[in-house]
């Protein structure tokens, strides 16, 4: 697969749909509002908000480079980073409603996204696998 046909990929536009949201999540929750840039972490909720951002975008990152990829044990330790940081991204939405944020509406919305994430990549890297056998 070429770049240029990476936006064609659902999963890949799932990923950057839920880094999009993760981004928004993170701006909402975080106290410091340097957060976007990575600079110093002041709070609980600031390093959950920085961990949301860069796993979201580790996400995209690692779908981009497994449909990238002609080699099939590159693809297959991007796949199973991508499950890994969706469980992260899960649990930072918990860490959250436990540090006590009240607009939990937000979190759902975030916990949606994963999921249908998880549909479109289960999807996509059941046809991967099939295509390496």
């Amino acid at each position: 697969m070429e770049r240029n046909s990476l936006n064609s990929l659902g999963v890949y536009r799932r990923s950057l749909a839920l880094r999009d949201m993760s981004e928004a999540v993170a701006a909402y929750f975080t106290q410091n509002r340097e957060i976007l840039s990575f600079r110093k972490i002041d709070s609980f909720r600031d390093d959950i908000s920085r961990s949301l951002l860069a796993d979201a975008d580790l996400i995209t990152k690692e779908v981009e480079q497994a449909a990238l990829s002609s080699c099939p044990s590159v693809r297959m330790k991007s796949l199973s980073y991508v499950n890994i940081m969706t469980r992260n991204i899960l649990a930072y939405c918990n860490g959250l409603e436990r540090d006590g944020v009240k607009e939990k509406e937000y979190l759902n919305l975030l916990r949606k996204e994963i999921r249908i994430f998880r549909v479109s990549f289960k999807k996509w890297r059941k046809s991967l696998i099939n295509k390496n056998d």
